[in-house]
């Protein structure tokens, strides 16, 4: 694929944001199943369903491209992913573990913001109004996440970790 153009831009950052949901998609889940903390857990579960919906919308966006759904490896998303399990294997206390999962979370939800934030403007470009309304529901729903994962944050009890 040549990347010559606005529409070769938004098409590479399509295929990039929809690998890193389907990504995503696996790594909500095993960061449910790692949380002891139930209503951080519920959180992660509640945002796997948004996922799937984000996921959806993205299709609709590769349809009004005229483009069947493609992946573009993530490499992004595969680093951050890829730092989790190396954490994870440190075998971690779980209260540790409960915290880590949150900033981790935290990372891919930035990460998340700035594809959907990029991608909306080429969509404008392109005269693509409906689909920069997809992507705008979808980086809505990121931040909103976000926002929850910061109180979430922000709620834990941080001193329940040995500071030595």
């Amino acid at each position: 694929m040549s990347m010559d153009t606005i529409h070769d831009l938004f098409e590479h950052g399509l295929e990039d944001i929809y690998h890193a949901e389907h990504e995503l998609l696996d790594a909500l889940e095993d960061l449910e199943h790692n949380t002891e903390h139930e209503e951080i857990a519920s959180a992660f579960a509640e945002h796997r369903t948004e996922t799937e919906h984000q996921i959806e919308r993205l299709e609709e966006v590769f349809e009004m491209v005229g483009e069947p759904p493609e992946k573009e490896e993530c490499e992004g998303i595969k680093g951050l992913i890829e730092e989790y399990e190396e954490f994870e294997s440190m075998d971690p206390a779980q209260e540790v573990m409960d915290y880590h999962n949150m900033a981790a979370a935290e990372k891919t939800e930035h990460y998340e913001i700035a594809a959907y934030g990029n991608l909306i403007p080429l969509a404008d470009q392109l005269g693509m109004d409906d689909a920069a309304d997809l992507l705008e529901e979808n980086l809505r729903e990121e931040q909103d996440a976000l926002e929850e994962l910061k109180e979430l944050t922000e709620e834990f009890e941080i001193s329940a970790i040995p500071a030595e």
